[in-house]
Formats: structure tokens, sequence, C-alpha cells
């Protein structure tokens, strides 16, 4: 029996995501969680991890090795659950909920990925304008079925400054949680920041992986107490670039298919940041920036904006 070190605390229902779905969740000793805010290098970490497992270049489809637990719109919790029962390797399992929502086990990894809220956002802009008619019609569907719960599935805003916008409004907002509500960026980064420096969690940053590939593989490999061959490693980075996902893109993730108008072309799209700087005026910066010094300690902005090898490792930054 693997021991509870923290039941959630938060309760977390969205159109999309629940978090009873993981009161039957049983874990493993060696299992992985890969838990991100939407857009920060999930499938890039869901990769790396299933590259330093099997130890091998072959491109496998994350969708199945790795499952959205948290997700409703895919399959029913028991599938998933089942599936997870089934697999007899390292498991690893993805979640976008807030670190409170999730179980914390003894023996469990978790891997939290951060990057900075405008990349995020201009990259979920072309996740959300690319969604095929019948999978915002599927999300739909799961909405309705839930008394009380906000529609969902009308196309988002094709201005990519509007859509910015309109997010940077809900985290303005006087209420911020509740039923429904996606938990906006800057609270969500709390829950994480607020629990770093425990033995089993690691943070990982789009940025660093970006900058030295290979030394956050190595970093991650270590966190797991996975040993890689140095003759092998070099094959696992190379198959860890943006280039070789887009290239292996429709392998990883089969079902973008069915989900997206370019299927993996868009959502393993363009693996790059800053693309905030031609959209956002200066006055929409400097709303993100109040938001972040109100909501942030001086030290998670830091982290959240550049990465560890620019801000420090999180567990040696103060509050």
């Amino acid at each position: 029996m693997v021991k509870l070190l923290r039941a959630p605390t938060r309760e977390f229902r969205t159109a999309i995501m629940d978090s009873h779905r993981w009161d039957e969740f049983v874990p493993r000793l060696d299992d992985i969680v890969i838990a991100t805010y939407s857009k920060c290098g999930t499938t890039w970490t869901q990769r790396i991890v299933d590259l330093l497992i099997f130890q091998t270049p072959e491109p496998r489809p994350v969708v199945s090795t790795a499952p959205w637990l948290d997700a409703t719109f895919f399959a029913p919790v028991e599938e998933d659950l089942a599936k997870l029962k089934a697999q007899t390797h390292r498991r690893f399992i993805k979640t976008h909920m807030p670190f409170d929502s999730v179980p914390l086990y003894e023996g469990v990894k978790y891997i939290h990925v951060g990057r900075d809220g405008r990349d995020a956002r201009m990259s979920m802009h072309n996740h959300m304008i690319g969604f095929r008619p019948e999978m915002r019609q599927r999300m739909a569907e799961v909405a309705k079925a839930v008394p009380g719960l906000p529609m969902r599935g009308a196309p988002p805003s094709q201005d990519p400054r509007q859509f910015f916008l309109d997010w940077l409004a809900d985290a303005e907002a006087e209420v911020t949680e509740g039923f429904g509500i996606d938990l906006p960026f800057f609270e969500f980064e709390n829950t994480y920041w607020r629990e770093r420096k425990r033995e089993n969690v690691l943070f990982v940053h789009y940025n660093d992986l970006k900058a030295d590939l290979a030394g956050e593989m190595r970093r991650i490999a270590e966190f797991l107490s996975i040993s890689v061959p140095d003759d092998i490693m070099p094959k696992l980075v190379e198959a860890a670039t943006f280039q070789s996902m887009k290239r292996d893109g429709d392998a990883l993730v089969p079902m973008a298919k069915m989900a997206w108008d370019r299927g993996a072309d868009r959502f393993i799209n363009q693996g790059t940041n800053n693309r905030w700087k031609d959209v956002l005026t200066a006055d929409d910066l400097a709303r993100y920036d109040a938001l972040a010094r109100r909501k942030w300690s001086t030290s998670t902005e830091a982290w959240v904006r550049q990465g560890r090898l620019s801000a420090g490792d999180p567990r040696d930054l103060p509050d």
C-alpha cells in the first residue's frame, strides 16, 4: 500500500476536467505524474519521460502511454483506470489540475513544468482556434451533462490579443475560484510553488528545456532514478527535440487528426516563445505585470518568467 501524504483539498470541476476522476486511482511506488498548466510543455515532458523509461527513440503515442486522467471528454474514467492498471512499464500520468486537487503519495514522483503565462496563452490560442467542430461539440455535450456547469464549445476569438485579454479579465475578476471556473494561471502556479520543496517534486521550465535539453533530460533522469547509458542518451535527446517531435507528430499524437484541423501539425505547432511581443500592447503587459506582482512572490514571478537557469532552483528560492 502506497502511503497518502496529502489528500486533495480542492474539488476541481470544469467543462473538461474533474478531480474526482482521481478518487479510485491506485498508485504504484514508482509512478510519475506530469503536472502542468496547459501549453507549458506537457507533451514535450511526456515524450522526455517516455524516452527515459523505454530508452529507445521510436515514437509511441503519448495519450496511450500517459493518460490524461482528469480529462472528461476522451474516455470514461473506468477505461482510463483499467488502462493504467494493465500497464506493466513504469507508469506516467498527465494532469492539468491545480496541485491541491491531486493526491500526493509517498514514492510517486511529480514533475511540474512551468512557462511564462504570456507564452502559454499565445500557444493556447493556436490550440483553441484549430479545434474541429466535432471536438467543440463533444466538449459541449460533456458540460451539458453536468448540472450547473457553464456551457463550452463556442469558438474563441480569432484575435490573439483579444483571446489574451479575455483570459486576463478572468484572472482579474472578483470571483476566480469555484465550480466550473478555470483557476487563473497565477493561483494555479501558487498551488505548486507552495509544495516545491518536497523531495518527490521536481520543477522543470520550458525555457530551460529550450536552452539545455540534454542537461534537463539528465536532471529529470536523476530525479526519477533512471540510469541511461552514455551511448544511448544522445539518441534520446535528439528524439526529444522540437524538430523530431514535429516530424513524428502523427505517431506521438494520433488522436490529433480527430481534434484539430491540421492534426498533429497544429498540436505540435512552433515551440517558440515571445510571440506575444508582436501582439500585446504596453498597457496589456502592464496589466499582466500588475497581476503577477499582486498574486506572486518575487521568487515565484522570477521563476515563472525565466526558469531555473536564470532565476535559480525553486527549492532554494525564498517564499
